[in-house]
């Protein structure tokens, strides 16, 4: 990685039948488990800003490459990406580090993962955070279903699941490229346009809106994805009505204190019915689109940590 980047080196930790490359920081701070769960096309990269300051306020900081990504393990089998793997991942995380619970962040996919996590593993969840990805209800359809119904066969998540191969083809013939295009903020509203989104930017040659990272950094996801590829994290997507069947049964109530993210900016809707569902949850909006830790680092780390240490003193 670029020397100009201070992010610690991994380790390789076997857990649940897979090897998981993790990242730590504030391994002094045994005993206060942070872990980071970043989302797609990620990378635990996603959270180099807010590691440091993490550690400084007394976490142990614990941030996977999950199943799929970088230079952890990549099943061959779609099923192996469902739910239950990847919580059964993060629950045996923290019993490789000796924890009974801890803190749960997540952005975008990761934040499925959390509230997955506190949904199949709830004891093992102190207090979570999430980033643009708010709580999905489940609903009386399967979710690729009812997504096809509102938003067509060329909707990315239905794509991905109804022509599997075609995309993870595309986009790992343009890596680069595709990454460059897709990690963009300020971008202006404009309607969508036809076809498939993720196969568009994999193709266009130039992007609206501002980078959302220097050259140095968007290197650390290309060489990541030149080399894992994007068929492991697309197959999260594959398991989203497995999902919905695995969780059929699951008391769908999140009562642990939650923080929930927003960016004002973000394609993904905010969900009005939250507490519904997340009692406890507390909101909170920043100025930005999609890549809520990386557009707006600061603020990010200062909405979680004062929130934590509300918590502390409640």
């Amino acid at each position: 990685m670029p020397d100009m980047i201070d992010f610690p080196e991994p380790t390789l930790v076997s857990v649940n039948g897979v090897e998981l490359e993790v990242f730590e920081a504030g391994r002094e701070n045994k005993g206060k488990p942070i872990i980071l769960c970043h989302g797609w096309p990620g990378h635990a990269f996603s959270w180099r800003h807010q590691m440091p300051a993490l550690a400084a306020a007394g976490y142990h900081v614990i941030v996977p490459n999950q199943r799929g990504y970088g230079n952890s393990s990549r099943p061959s089998d779609v099923t192996d990406y469902n739910i239950a793997h990847l919580t059964g991942d993060l629950a045996a995380l923290l019993d490789h580090y000796g924890y009974e619970d801890a803190v749960f962040v997540g952005h975008d996919w990761g934040a499925m993962v959390v509230w997955g996590m506190a949904l199949l593993h709830p004891h093992r969840v102190d207090k979570l955070i999430n980033l643009s990805l708010p709580y999905q209800e489940r609903g009386d359809v399967p979710w690729i279903e009812l997504l096809e119904q509102f938003l067509g066969s060329d909707y990315y998540f239905v794509h991905f699941n109804r022509q599997p191969g075609v995309a993870d083809a595309v986009l790992e013939a343009n890596t680069s490229r595709f990454l460059s295009n897709l990690y963009r903020k300020k971008l202006p509203l404009t309607p969508p346009e036809p076809g498939m989104m993720m196969i568009n930017l994999a193709k266009a040659e130039t992007a609206p809106g501002d980078p959302v990272m220097s050259p140095d950094e968007l290197a650390v996801y290309v060489s990541a994805f030149e080399t894992s590829g994007f068929t492991p994290g697309i197959n999260w997507y594959r398991n989203l009505d497995r999902n919905w069947h695995l969780l059929a049964d699951v008391d769908p109530i999140i009562r642990h204190p939650a923080l929930m993210i927003y960016g004002d900016r973000d394609v993904i809707p905010k969900f009005e019915r939250l507490t519904d569902f997340v009692p406890n949850a507390d909101v909170v909006a920043l100025d930005c689109g999609h890549w809520i830790q990386e557009e707006m680092p600061g603020e990010t780390t200062r909405s979680i940590l004062a929130w934590l240490a509300r918590q502390e003193r409640s």
